[in-house]
Parts: C-alpha cells; structure tokens; sequence
C-alpha cells in the first residue's frame, strides 16, 4: 500500500509540473504534441494513450518523469523544428521562458495549495514543553523544570517549540518567560548564553541558548480565518523555498556530503513513512518535494528547465540562438549528468537500505 501510495505521490507531483508548462504553452498558442508521465528512455511505447484535441495523453512504464512534447520543440532531432506559428520555436524567447518557468511555479503552487489543506486538516509542530534541562545552563539556574510549558518569550505568546526557539535566538540582553507548571503560571527571568552548536546543515553556528529539549509532545494548530490560512500557507511555502535553496547551496559548496544524496528509492520510502502517520504529514511531505523539485527544475543544466532559460537568455542578450552544435552537445551532456547523478543517488538509497538492516 505504502508503494502505490509512493507512486500517486511522484506522479500527482509530475503532472502538476507539467501541467503547468501546458498552460502556459497553450496560453501562448503552441501546439502541445503530447502530455506524458514517465520517460520513454528505455521503453519508447507507452503503456496507454489518448488523443484528446491536438494533443496525445500518454503514460510509460518508467516512472522518472514526465514531459511535454511541445511542437518544434525536440532537444535531440532538431530536424523537428518548425517556424509555424503555433510551433514553440516560433515564440519569442520571454514567452518561451514563462513556459519554461510555469513548470516550477506550478509546484510552488501545488505546495501552497497543500499547505493550505493542512492548516484546515490540522498543522503537527512541536510543542514547547521541556524535556531536558542542560547541567549549569541558564534554563537550570533560573529553575526550569521538565514538563515545564512555555507559555510567552518576552511577553510574545509562543504555540510551537521553533516560536519559541526563534525568539530566544533573535532576542537581545534578558529573557522574560512565562511558563505552566502542573497548573500554576510563573515568570522567569534569565540570560541566555552564547554558545557553539551545530545547525541542520552540521555548520558551528553561534547562538543564544538557554539550555532546554523538547520532551517531544506534538501540538495540533487549526486555523478557521481565510487570512490566517494564507498568512500560515505562504510562511510554510517561504520557508521550504529557502531551506531547499540553501541546502542546493550547501550541496554545491561540499558542506553536505555527496554520500547524503537520496534519490528515488529514498522518496519512495520516506512517502511510505509518511503516509502511515496520517494525511497532514503526507501532505507536508508532499508540499517539501514539489518546491524541492520547482527548484531543483531551475538550476543551469541543459537538460532542465532551467537550463533552456539560460539558453532563451542567451538569445535575448546576444540577438543570436546558440549554435545547432553546441545545444545538441550541452543537451546531450545535461541527460549524461542528470542520468549520472540518479544512478549515483539510487546507490546511495541502496547502501543506505543495506547498512540500516544489517
């Protein structure tokens, strides 16, 4: 069940993706060919079509993807190109870029959309009760106990464990806390120390601590406002923009280490995980890989969207499109990395899967 689930997942994810690019493409007057989930790379005869209108609904048996065949448009025959005017070719090189970025933007969208079903379903974070006390640490001089709750940080109500730790690390001189005991509120007054710690991505990182854990104690938030919805849904889908483009940073910068890189089978597993928990955690996990791949989609390889961007750019910049030659060999170097880096991430999984049952 947790594999079928798996699937649905990745698959609702591509053909949002390409869904975009449709509408888009389809806005501008290009000709769709055809829609297709999966990639023909190895089995070029899809599984199941349908013509619908101009365009071919396909489905193949290798699930890494998906595509819109657009007219004119064919990275590895370019004798396909056509100047019609309903051809992709025929397009000036900023249509062609907002078709390339409705792809991205769609799952940016689908992450937002799902964040906003989360927060009427029920929103999981970590509650800001105290589950350790570090010896000598500020926490432990100002007498915070175990099961302590925290109620405020400096007179601003906190709900969750990363309210609270985020205003503990923007706060200046003292802290004043209001925290529950059994069934009694007290204040607190202490100073936060300055120490060396390890951030997600194993970066020393100073910060102001005071000492505490979490126990580990989950709070459901619900929100009824529309305004409160979308204010919850855009923070969520900001936040996920930014660590997976920091983390993209790290990666390129060698801080994370390439033997952390999961691929498929890892998406597969973590999917399954999540869908036993229950639907608000599939959800989260779904909305973290579709802006995972709107961004990932925009990097500078060939093969991606965001590759053919730098190429409509070019175009743009210089008044000339790239030589035949040297798009056929960048695209062609683009699948060979792209193809690479899948082959190399699925070890990982594998290695990762044998080290963790042995």
């Amino acid at each position: 069940m947790g594999i079928l689930v798996s699937l649905l997942v990745l698959s609702a994810l591509i053909i949002f993706h390409e869904w975009g690019h449709f509408l888009a493409a389809r806005y501008f007057g290009v000709k769709v060919e055809e829609f297709g989930l999966g990639m023909p790379i190895i089995v070029t005869k899809p599984l199941w079509k349908k013509k619908w209108g101009a365009t071919t609904y396909a489905f193949y048996p290798i699930l890494l993807g998906g595509f819109v065949r657009m007219k004119g448009q064919d990275d590895f025959d370019l004798s396909k190109k056509s100047d019609d005017p309903d051809s992709y070719m025929a397009k000036k090189p900023w249509q062609k870029i907002i078709i390339l970025l409705a792809g991205p933007f769609a799952n940016l969208l689908l992450a937002f959309l799902l964040y906003i079903a989360i927060a009427y379903i029920g929103a999981e974070k970590l509650a800001p009760v105290i589950g350790g006390v570090a010896e000598n640490s500020p926490a432990a001089k100002a007498g915070i106990m175990i099961r302590d709750k925290i109620l405020a940080v400096n007179s601003q109500p906190v709900a969750t464990w990363d309210e609270m730790g985020d205003l503990i690390k923007n706060s200046q001189g003292k802290l004043f806390l209001r925290i529950k005991r059994n069934q009694t509120i007290q204040s607190l007054i202490l100073t936060p120390h300055i120490s060396e710690t390890k951030n997600i991505f194993g970066e020393s990182i100073q910060k102001r601590i005071i000492g505490i854990a979490p126990i580990g104690e989950f709070v459901t938030l619900t929100f009824t406002g529309i305004s409160d919805v979308m204010r919850y849904a855009w923070h969520e889908t900001v936040w996920a923009t930014k660590l997976i483009v920091k983390s993209v940073q790290k990666l390129i910068e060698g801080i994370i280490p390439a033997n952390q890189m999961g691929g498929i089978v890892s998406i597969m597993q973590v999917t399954s995980q999540a869908s036993a928990i229950g639907i608000a955690t599939l959800f989260t996990l779904m909305a973290l890989i579709s802006v995972n791949l709107g961004i990932l989609n925009l990097l500078p390889i060939p093969a991606l969207d965001g590759g053919h961007i730098m190429f409509n750019l070019y175009e743009m910049i210089f008044r000339r499109v790239p030589s035949e030659k040297a798009f056929y060999y960048m695209t062609v170097g683009g699948w060979v990395f792209l193809l690479s880096l899948m082959a190399f991430t699925t070890y990982n999984d594998i290695v990762r899967i044998i080290g963790g049952s042995s």
